[in-house]
């Protein structure tokens, strides 16, 4: 199906334009942050922005993966940011957040993969506010379990990975990275450390059968993941995978019921959810 076929109506978004929106984007700027919402075009942006909440993108703009999927850039990357840790810790200052969500791109050209960059966010967004709730959505590493252990000593209460899609379906949408090893490093977060809390999130739309979406279920409850988002694919430009099939809502709640009732603590399921949309409600659920 092609992406710029017409959407269903369930699918098209309300325009917000709020004050909180504004100061949002002032900030952004004002201390040169990138977020996930600009960069991977999220249909929640405004939603999000409009209550003063939005998932930084650590590590730069520029991707040295090559996912079919994904809108952010793949260019020759950039260079770290040094004071980008001071700078995400003010804007959660400035921001007055509850529940701060910081995700990157994939590094493959730093040693550790930023998961050094990842710890020294996480320490320094808790030098402003003690009591605020950190959850880091962070890529694979290259499978480096010294390098997740870099973040999981830093103590964010949730680890996110993305598994993005069902295994058959990863040389066309993630060819560089590896399905076995994603669940993994999700077995890796609980092996060091059980008081952390895991969360992974799926896209429909690209073409995967039911029984391989309930079988991705099986395999990421097998390595006791807490947490999982189940969301509608939507291709950012021709240039991209297209969309294969629109999944109606109420395939989304089927899918909720069915992996609530393999032992999930939280799950979120609908065309417009994303990773990070509406974050807070999962660790809200369990406390």
């Amino acid at each position: 199906m092609d992406e710029y076929v017409r959407k269903p109506e369930w699918l098209k978004i309300k325009v917000q334009n709020t004050e909180e929106l504004a100061e949002v984007e002032r900030i952004l700027r004002k201390l040169s942050l990138n977020t996930v919402c600009d960069e991977a075009n999220c249909p929640n942006k405004m939603e999000c922005f409009s209550k003063k909440t939005a998932t930084f993108m650590i590590l730069g703009r520029v991707c040295t993966r090559n996912c079919t999927f994904c809108n952010v850039s793949k260019e020759k990357p950039t260079v770290v940011d040094e004071e980008e840790p001071a700078h995400v810790a003010e804007a959660v200052k400035e921001l007055g957040l509850r529940h701060v969500v910081i995700t990157s791109v994939t590094r493959d050209d730093i040693p550790d993969g930023g998961s050094g960059h990842f710890a020294e966010v996480i320490k320094r967004v808790r030098d402003v506010n003690k009591d605020v709730i950190i959850e880091v959505l962070i890529p694979d590493f290259k499978g480096d379990e010294a390098a997740l252990l870099k973040v999981v000593d830093a103590k964010p209460h949730i680890i996110n990975h993305n598994i993005e899609t069902v295994p058959r379906l990863y040389p066309e949408v993630r060819p560089m990275a590896v399905y076995e090893r994603s669940l993994k490093l999700l077995e890796n977060v609980k092996a060091m450390d059980r008081s952390i809390y895991t969360k992974s999130g799926i896209m429909l739309g690209l073409g995967e059968k039911k029984e391989e979406v309930i079988k991705v279920f099986e395999d990421l409850r097998s390595v006791d993941c807490d947490f999982l988002t189940i969301g509608q694919y939507l291709s950012p430009s021709k240039r991209h995978h297209p969309v294969v099939e629109y999944i109606h809502p109420d395939e989304f709640e089927r899918y909720k019921e069915i992996s609530l009732n393999m032992g999930f603590k939280y799950v979120a399921s609908g065309p417009l959810v994303r990773s990070s949309y509406q974050a807070e409600k999962a660790f809200e659920m369990i406390i």
